[in-house]
């Protein structure tokens, strides 16, 4: 309604105005005003009636652009066809006004009409555009100042002033200057240091608001877009990274990634990453980086007990300009795995030991270690064989191997003793360590022969100076305490007068028997000494040994002829020849006397020898030499009975010469010879050669026959004399018997020990075909002076064939019961033979 009354007004300012200017007509009407707004009463303007206007054909004619106003033929009066824009039709020019052409036909007539569009607020501030995009280094210092283009408004005058506004921000502000009131300058000024990382985009809006009424304004976006500036280093996610890794890991195993990231962008951001330290030292060949990613993976072996933590100092630097870097730390503990077995070192060793060393005598010290940890470096120790020596623990990884039991290093010169440990690892490791302990000699054993008598055969006759046997000592010590010397105590030589010490000797050095001179059976038959082995020790210890020396006899002695025993005169006298000594000889002749018509096997005569030597060597036989073929007479082969070989007759003559050869069995054998003479006759001749020859000689004596003549009170005197010789050899034979008995008990005592030889000593008799058993220790012969079917009764040593002649043999260090003899022969020696009268 206002706008009206406006108008109306204007039209009549422009009617007088057009009045009092000459006929011009001024209409005025506001810009977008509405089609068929009346701008101005143009007929009545004019003077014409309304009448006159259809018939005078009043119209518009606009000079170069479309008019937006028309004459209503109605009424005449100028109103809005269409829409009037005054920007479009006068920009910002002003005032905007359109000049109108009003022609008038019947008469022409031109009018001139001046419309002048108002402004009215309808156009509000444009910006160049709806966003301006800014960029802005981050480093830009506070006060930089950014020009922005200003808005624009359409209108003119009061509806064009412009005024500007920036919405709130803590880093930019607004400053506007105004060159004139109708152009002003804007800048965008930075109030406050930016930070890209911070707000890499700043979002603003620029307001620009008119001065009409309502006022209207219009908006521009500004992005400011911080520009980068390489001014942040790459930082890591961790400063410290922490990682475990088994000290058996495998190469090529994926240790950790590492990663750091720079809030600046494009190459300020990209970084790359590089080990610059492993400490210690030696690892740094132990890993390797990947330059891009960050992953870390080992290039070789981790050692836990080489290095248990590894500290590797990481960098990791962008690509700005100039480059700037972030730092980190890995720190790598490796795990311990049970890869080492435990080591068992010996710090010190007393060797040797002395064998009287007591209990609890420290022998080493041992240091134990595992270069494994927990479990897997516990370990446990033991030592083997578990005796004689034992572990104590002195502290933690220190033993001392010390002495349990006693030492006897007889029994035991050294010992290889092992250390064995064991850690607690699963599965456990072991290690073992040997040592070598010896046993230092103690003089604690006396010399010690092998047996405590020994029996040593000799041969008489041997030479002076021959070795007779070595005997030995064991002394289980070593050096002097078991270097062991040798000597003579002074004995008993059975059957002689001196000492044992002027037949023998003994090497102090060997043990070896010597014989100072040559033995003889016949002077001495045993020698019974002692030999002492002293060692060199401290104090010296001793033992002793009984030896025993049996002079083995040689066949040195021939068979010695006895004379016939003495008997009287009698039917059993004889007598010999005048050659026939009273003691034994090697040759006799001797005579006895037979009657004719003696039967066979009558004892006609006995011849009777001995022989010194024993044995074999005295044992006799007797061979009848002359006659030879179917004599009347034979000789008992073993008795010596001369015994009538078949009935005597008297073509057989008055007396036969008989050579009787007497020989032992020596090697070679000795032998004697006997001439008897037996004369043959009657049976009163014979009786009487018989008494004349008991009156001649008493040491004569013959054997008649059982049936002769006159020959019975000679049987009955033979009679009485055979009980009286058979209760003899009984006595004998008991004491022989008992003293036998007492002998085998003396020599079972404990103390004298002396082994013989194989079997049993049996006594037997002798028969003519010469069955014989042996003794142990000696030889005796019984001989019988007279009487029929009488035998020598001899013990015999061991069933050894008779000794021959060979070389010294030495005791060997186990030496047997019966010792060698220098030649060679093993059978005990023999006792002198003895007879009975």
């Amino acid at each position: 309604m206002g706008v009206c009354v406006r108008a109306v007004l204007r039209v009549l300012v422009l009617q007088a105005a057009w009045a009092l200017g000459g006929g011009q007509l001024r209409y005025s009407v506001p810009e977008e005003a509405e089609g068929g707004t009346v701008v101005g009463r143009l007929a009545q303007d004019l003077g014409l009636e309304a009448g006159e206007l259809e018939a005078r054909r009043l119209r518009l004619v606009a000079k170069g652009r479309r008019a937006s106003v028309e004459v209503s033929g109605a009424s005449g009066a100028l109103v809005v066809s269409s829409r009037l824009d005054r920007e479009e039709l006068c920009g910002k020019s002003a005032p905007c006004a359109l000049r109108l052409e009003v022609l008038l036909e019947r008469p022409l007539r031109v009018f001139h009409v001046e419309l002048e569009v108002t402004d009215i607020n309808d156009n509000a501030p444009l910006f160049p555009a709806a966003r301006k995009n800014l960029s802005v280094s981050e480093n830009s210092p506070p006060g930089s100042r950014f020009p922005l283009e200003g808005a624009s408004d359409a209108d003119i005058g009061a509806n064009a002033q412009l005024s500007y506004k920036l919405s709130p921000s803590e880093h930019f502000a607004l400053e506007v200057k105004s060159a004139d009131e109708n152009r002003k300058s804007l800048f965008l000024v930075l109030s406050k240091a930016l930070d890209r990382e911070a707000m890499p985009v700043h979002r603003l809006l620029l307001t620009a608001s008119d001065g009409g009424r309502p006022s209207l304004s219009g908006t521009m976006e500004l992005v400011v877009s911080v520009l980068d500036v390489n001014d942040n280093a790459p930082e890591f996610n961790q400063s410290v990274y922490k990682v475990q890794l088994s000290e058996n890991a495998a190469e090529g195993t994926l240790v950790l990634r590492v990663s750091a990231t720079d809030p600046d962008e494009g190459m300020n951001s990209e970084v790359t990453y590089t080990v610059t330290n492993v400490i210690p030292g030696r690892g740094k060949n132990l890993f390797l980086l990947d330059p891009s990613t960050g992953q870390m993976r080992l290039a070789g072996p981790l050692d836990f007990e080489d290095v248990r933590l590894y500290e590797i100092q990481v960098e990791a630097k962008d690509k700005g300009s100039p480059p700037l870097s972030g730092h980190c730390s890995v720190e790598l503990e490796v795990l311990d795995v049970n890869d080492n077995a435990p080591e068992v070192w010996v710090t010190s060793l007393s060797v040797p030991v002395p064998e009287d060393a007591a209990l609890g005598t420290v022998v080493a010290l041992l240091s134990v270690s595992d270069r494994d940890s927990g479990a897997n470096g516990r370990v446990r120790c033991a030592v083997w064989p578990a005796a004689p020596f034992g572990l104590v623990a002195t502290f933690e990884g220190s033993y001392s191997l010390v002495l349990r039991e006693a030492l006897d290093r007889e029994r035991v010169a050294e010992y290889e003793v092992e250390v064995r440990a064991e850690d607690g690892g699963a599965p456990p490791l072991r290690a073992r360590r040997g040592l070598r302990v010896p046993v230092s000699d103690v003089n604690d054993n006396a010399p010690a022969f092998a047996q405590a008598v020994y029996t040593v055969l000799a041969r008489e006759n041997n030479a002076a100076g021959a070795e007779l046997a070595r005997l030995w000592a064991r002394d289980p010590d070593e050096a002097g305490n078991g270097r062991v010397s040798y000597s003579l105590a002074e004995g008993v030589a059975g059957g002689a007068s001196r000492s044992a010490s002027s037949y023998v000797s003994v090497e102090a050095e060997s043990g070896r028997l010597w014989a100072l001179q040559p033995l003889d059976y016949e002077e001495v038959q045993v020698l019974q000494f002692e030999v002492r082995a002293v060692d060199a020790g401290e104090p010296a210890l001793c033992g002793n040994a009984t030896v025993q020396l049996f002079v083995v006899d040689e066949n040195d002695n021939a068979p010695a002829l006895l004379p016939p025993a003495g008997g009287g005169a009698g039917p059993w006298a004889g007598g010999a020849s005048g050659s026939a000594s009273a003691g034994p000889s090697a040759s006799a002749s001797l005579w006895a006397w037979a009657a004719w018509g003696w039967p066979a096997g009558q004892v006609v005569a006995k011849i009777r020898a001995v022989d010194a030597d024993s044995g074999y060597n005295a044992w006799l036989r007797y061979e009848l030499r002359e006659p030879r073929g179917k004599g009347a007479f034979r000789v008992g082969l073993y008795s010596g009975e001369v015994s009538t070989a078949r009935a005597l007759e008297e073509a057989d003559g008055p007396g036969q010469t008989l050579l009787i050869v007497v020989r032992d069995h020596g090697e070679p054998a000795r032998s004697a010879t006997a001439t008897l003479s037996v004369s043959l006759g009657e049976g009163g001749e014979a009786a009487l050669a018989a008494a004349a020859a008991g009156a001649g000689s008493s040491s004569s004596g013959l054997r008649p026959a059982a049936g002769a003549e006159g020959g019975g009170g000679g049987g009955a005197a033979a009679t009485a004399t055979n009980v009286w010789l058979v209760v003899a050899i009984c006595a004998v034979s008991s004491l022989f018997l008992l003293a036998l008995v007492l002998y085998g008990a003396w020599r079972c005592a404990p103390r004298a020990a002396v082994l013989s030889g194989p079997g049993p000593a049996t006594l037997v008799c002798a028969s003519e075909v010469g069955s014989w058993s042996y003794s142990q220790r000696q030889s005796r012969s019984l001989c019988v002076a007279d009487g029929a079917g009488k035998s020598d009764l001899m013990v015999f040593s061991p069933n050894f064939p008779p000794p021959a002649g060979g070389a010294a043999k030495e005791t060997p260090q186990d030496p047997p019961a019966l010792l060698d003899t220098v030649s060679g022969t093993f059978f005990s020696p023999p006792i002198p033979p003895f007879r009975l009268p």
